[in-house]
């Protein structure tokens, strides 16, 4: 950037500047609408692609955080060649690979940017917003909402119970961080909103896979503080919080309980369940076994990208019931990539989220969002499809993305980067 006229190096950098505030408006605007998120996502490309030299993509495609994603979103193109279903279904397909292709990018631009802790702000503000119209809903039952769900302002149950877990776990930490500090105003003001998030989940409204990603993030925050010693505090602690919540909440009792309840009926019958009685965890179990024998029959290349709707399509073909849906959404992350791209694909999606822990894995606030946001992912992956979710997906492409960029931005100074703004020298780092 040396050798660029003065102009040039100024627009860059309030290009830049640009670029870093429109990752904040996205983190804001994600918990409330998908249209404006998808408009300021390409605003955020057209001002970032200009700042980008090639030498610091690549310094990021040559780690496994940034480069397998990227090999993920390749599988899946190189998948369309052998799926037998229309091009627009294969096209359809592609498109839920394409947010891949954005971590590497987030990774550079925070790299040498020092607003990531921005993005988070802007993000917790928004959250903190939606809680408070969660209470108004549920107090005020009558009010126009965006949503059909209990307790829901906008989008569903699923991605609020998800925002407000990654709320409630990353201000948790940073109450801890207060009151070490001695800032015990600050600690106070983030015990209390931990607390608010949570009591959101338990009293209000739930998904049942967050509440199996609540008890996993206390145990790894446990271990994470204090090693073995934590494990054993953190499962006193899980076991402490589900005692009171369970005989204080007669609507989260009525949730688990459901699961049971529903799966028993599955098991019991002798018949299909007919339309009426079709249950989440029914309907759950009969994709997960469908998609089982669909790998099955295609281990190694899968059945192609776009092709999950046209393989229940078949397998629907004279069943009822939940057996005769045909479901776009195995509501499995693994199944989801295996049906389409085999062995292969199922291997780089474990590998990714791998090199994404692993990158977390050090201390600090920083990696601990990263932590957070990729176990939450992984464990509500294994009930829902949620990096081929709109919400779900964004959350953890731009969790990830800035958060992998602040931690690589932290390491010495030899290997860092360039300053605030400034694109990386071509050199290697």
């Amino acid at each position: 950037m040396g050798g660029l006229p003065i102009a040039a190096q100024l627009d860059r950098t309030r290009l830049a500047g640009l670029a870093d505030a429109l990752v904040v408006a996205v983190a804001f605007a994600l918990p409330w609408s998908t249209s404006a998120t998808g408009i300021l996502l390409v605003l955020w490309l057209i001002a970032l692609i200009p700042t980008l030299e090639w030498p610091e993509v690549c310094r990021e495609l040559a780690t496994p955080a940034g480069g397998l994603p990227v090999l993920l979103f390749a599988l899946g193109a190189i998948g369309m060649v052998w799926s037998d279903v229309i091009w627009n279904e294969r096209w359809d397909g592609l498109d839920s690979f394409l947010k891949f292709l954005i971590i590497p990018l987030l990774m550079t631009q925070f790299r040498r940017s020092s607003n990531g802790h921005h993005v988070f702000i802007g993000f917790l503000i928004s959250c903190v917003l939606l809680l408070l119209a969660s209470y108004m809903v549920i107090t005020w039952p009558h009010l126009p909402t965006g949503s059909t769900d209990r307790g829901v302002a906008v989008k569903s149950y699923i991605v609020q119970s998800a925002e407000f877990a990654l709320c409630a776990a990353v201000l948790f930490s940073m109450g801890v961080e207060a009151r070490h500090n001695s800032l015990h105003r600050k600690a106070a003001t983030f015990f209390v909103l931990s607390i608010a998030f949570l009591a959101d989940i338990f009293f209000v409204t739930t998904s049942r896979t967050t509440l199996v990603i609540i008890p996993v993030l206390i145990v790894l925050y446990g271990i994470r503080q204090f090693g073995a010693k934590g494990l054993a505090g953190a499962i006193l602690v899980v076991l402490a919080v589900t005692g009171f919540v369970w005989t204080s909440s007669p609507y989260l009792r009525n949730r688990v309980s459901s699961v049971f309840t529903e799966a028993a009926r599955f098991e019991n019958q002798n018949t299909v369940t007919p339309k009426e009685e079709r249950t989440p965890t029914g309907e759950r179990i009969t994709f997960w076994t469908s998609s089982v024998g669909f790998i099955e029959t295609a281990p190694w290349l899968g059945h192609g990208t776009g092709s999950i709707t046209e393989m229940f399509r078949r397998s629907a073909v004279g069943d009822t019931g939940a057996r005769g849906e045909v479901s776009s959404n195995p509501h499995n992350q693994t199944f989801a990539v295996g049906i389409q791209l085999g062995l292969p694909g199922i291997a780089v999606l474990w590998a990714m989220w791998i090199a994404h822990l692993l990158l977390f894995r050090g201390p600090g606030l920083i990696a601990w969002i990263g932590l957070v946001v990729v176990t939450q992912n992984v464990i509500g992956s294994l009930f829902n499809s949620f990096l081929f979710d709109f919400t779900e997906g964004w959350l953890y492409v731009v969790g990830v993305g800035v958060t992998a960029g602040m931690v690589r931005r932290q390491l010495p100074a030899a290997r860092a980067g360039p300053p605030d703004g400034q694109p990386a020298r071509t050199s290697p780092p």
